[in-house]
């Protein structure tokens, strides 16, 4: 009787190694499968071969990938940056935490300082108006990059904390720039009573990370909408209330994981995949024709301007006592600063926000394109600094 017992627990046992294995095998693929790239290229294609079945597919996916999906990518993000900043992590200690914020405020001066000195220096004030486009970093483009160059190092959280602070400030300038979108209508309100119910759940220790996401996550995403801030960024304030397990450098590395925390992060990862795919596919399709003045002010700003301004406040912020993220010299920051030189979709956002159709968004929106430069001298300084992936050592 002891052996039937033993052999019963025995196929038990490998029967779930076996689906633990093969839940695997499925999720490598997926997590490494890069969807925004390849949505952005079939965008391409078919807004500039047979643009008016793409521009009707776009239009009507618009809403539910902008405005919902793309709050799923923003709020993994910030789980993870929440993470980094734990005992033991990339981001530990105010001084290594806000590094990433003072970096953002030197891109933002520099990628809008350099942007309006052009406009103004063609003599097309017009064009001033277009400054937050130049501000705006393409989080998902960047976390791709550098997860290629270096994919366990702490430059990852520092990189999406300042794209995310860098974002957030370009979402209330257009807010602010459009009171008719942004009127306040109660959504104040809604977000306290949202961040009160997610205070009471992590007060009464509830681990699952669902009723945080479908309670809470829709009633902050209902507030920033009635308000005029973007929805993408609804799950951001109730992210620091989440279950949470300290993570040093592996930022959503594949699983096996021991507890469920980073279990689901792994669920979520690849749910997001599908959304940055959907992202790249609705906001990509850029007709490539209209560029002028307002083209080259863009991607000046954001492939000068912006890995400047970085570099120049992280610089001065060393300088005044603040940390480097661990393992983190100069040669990985120049890598940095141009992974996040680019603005692409999220620029798209912002110019939609701020300017009606006509010449002046097409030249931006080709500009916002254009941008997409960035990772790849983000890869081409990596090669040949010998950063990451580069590096002679390996």
């Amino acid at each position: 009787m002891r052996n039937h017992v033993a052999a019963a627990h025995h196929v038990a046992l490998h029967r779930h190694h076996h689906r633990q294995h093969a839940t695997h095998a499925v999720h490598r693929p997926v997590n490494r499968f890069l969807g925004l790239p390849l949505g952005v290229a079939i965008a391409l294609v078919w807004a500039n071969t047979v643009p008016e079945p793409y521009f009707r597919l776009a239009q009507s996916l618009s809403f539910g990938v902008n405005e919902i999906g793309m709050a799923l990518f923003v709020g993994l993000i910030m789980q993870e940056i929440v993470e980094a900043t734990m005992e033991g992590g990339a981001l530990h200690s105010w001084r290594r935490w806000t590094l990433p914020l003072i970096a953002a405020a030197g891109g933002i001066a520099g990628s809008a300082g350099t942007y309006l000195a052009y406009v103004n220096g063609r003599y097309e004030a017009i064009l001033s108006t277009g400054w937050p486009i130049a501000c705006a970093i393409d989080i998902a483009a960047a976390y791709y990059v550098l997860k290629a160059i270096m994919p366990r190092s702490g430059i990852l959280p520092f990189v999406l904390l300042l794209g995310i602070a860098t974002d957030l400030f370009g979402m209330l300038v257009v807010a602010v720039w459009r009171p008719a979108v942004a009127a306040p209508e109660g959504g104040a309100a809604l977000l306290l009573v949202a961040l009160g119910l997610a205070g009471a759940m992590r007060t009464l220790k509830v681990r699952a990370f669902w009723p945080y996401l479908a309670i809470c996550g829709p009633l902050s995403w209902l507030a920033f909408f009635r308000d005029g801030l973007h929805p993408a960024f609804a799950l951001v304030p109730i992210v620091p209330f989440l279950p949470h397990e300290p993570r040093k450098l592996d930022l959503l590395a594949d699983p096996p994981d021991d507890d469920a925390v980073h279990h689901f992060e792994h669920e979520w990862n690849t749910l997001v995949q599908v959304v940055l795919f959907l992202f790249g596919l609705v906001n990509a399709g850029v007709i490539l024709k209209g560029y002028d003045t307002g083209t080259w002010a863009l991607m000046l700003a954001a492939l000068v301007g912006r890995p400047a301004g970085i570099l120049a406040a992280i610089g001065l912020a060393v300088a005044a006592g603040w940390h480097l993220p661990r393992r983190i010299g100069w040669r990985q920051l120049v890598v940095a600063a141009y992974a996040a030189s680019t603005g692409f979709t999220f620029a798209l956002f912002f110019a939609s926000g701020i300017l009606y159709t006509g010449p002046l968004l097409a030249q931006l929106t080709i500009g916002a394109l254009a941008t997409a430069v960035g990772p790849l001298l983000a890869i081409g300084i990596a090669r040949l600094a010998g950063v990451g992936r580069f590096s002679r050592a390996s």
